[in-house]
């Protein structure tokens, strides 16, 4: 059994029952909750490495409930909706979920979701791991009067206040910074972010693109920073700065 907990947020019994069985038997250990009460308590009290949650939740919003745990804890967030909640999905990416899942659904695209979330997380919590046991820092990256933290996952936006920003759009963030004026296709995008497959009419990767926008552009209806290259992908127009840690030390003494 992995030491790996996931809390399953579903009303419907036989959806629940469903996706507890099709956990455990990868190896996870599963949680389950109906209701916004339990999911909060289970938050506080259990060390949970990942939550699927359902928007709908009979007399519970699924959405306000995302924005409470957010409050809480930054574990990650798969959202499922239904086929045509997207406005849904939208704003539940906004809150702060890492990824959804629309009903109906396959269990292996659960499962395939969950390892893709975790992995990128895991990858987060490793590199964090070795820089304080190096007790040293990497470069941050400044662009437009912002600065990119990658050792604190912190965008500073242009007075210095931390954007808050999610890993999963620190990590898409990252990826513009380390490759700018580079065109990348949607594949490539999906690729190096850890996503899993996607099909033509996915738009997780336009969502977070407009989600990253929101927070990283002046005018984010009139985009300078991340512009769309039409009918091939996106590019990162804006020119980076490589800044060493002693360098951010000096320019904030």
């Amino acid at each position: 059994m992995s030491d790996q907990k996931i809390l399953v947020v579903e009303d419907d019994a036989k959806i629940r029952t469903l996706l507890r069985n099709v956990m455990e038997h990868e190896g996870y250990s599963v949680l389950e909750a109906e209701n916004a009460r339990q999911v909060m308590d289970l938050v506080k009290s259990s060390c949970i490495s990942l939550i699927t949650l359902d928007i709908h939740l009979g007399a519970d919003n699924g959405l306000e409930l995302a924005r409470d745990i957010r409050r809480l804890s930054s574990v990650p967030i798969i959202m499922i909706t239904g086929k045509d909640d997207i406005i849904d999905r939208v704003v539940g990416l906004e809150i702060g979920a890492d990824d959804y899942i629309t009903k109906p659904f396959h269990v292996r695209e659960v499962i395939a979701r969950i390892r893709s979330v975790l992995r990128r997380t895991a990858d987060t919590t490793q590199q964090a791991i070795l820089v304080d046991a190096n007790t040293a820092e990497s470069p941050a990256f400044c662009f437009d009067g912002m600065t990119a933290i990658p050792d604190r996952l912190e965008l500073l936006d242009r007075s210095g206040t931390d954007c808050g920003l999610t890993s999963g759009d620190f990590r898409l963030l990252m990826v513009f910074l380390e490759r700018a004026k580079r065109v990348l296709s949607r594949d490539q995008l999906m690729d190096l972010t850890g996503g899993v497959e996607w099909s033509p009419l996915d738009r997780t990767i336009d969502n977070q693109i407009a989600r990253l926008r929101k927070k990283i552009e002046r005018d984010p209806s009139n985009p300078k920073l991340v512009k769309t290259v039409r009918g091939v992908g996106y590019t990162f127009a804006c020119d980076v700065q490589s800044v060493h840690p002693s360098e951010r030390s000096a320019k904030s003494a």
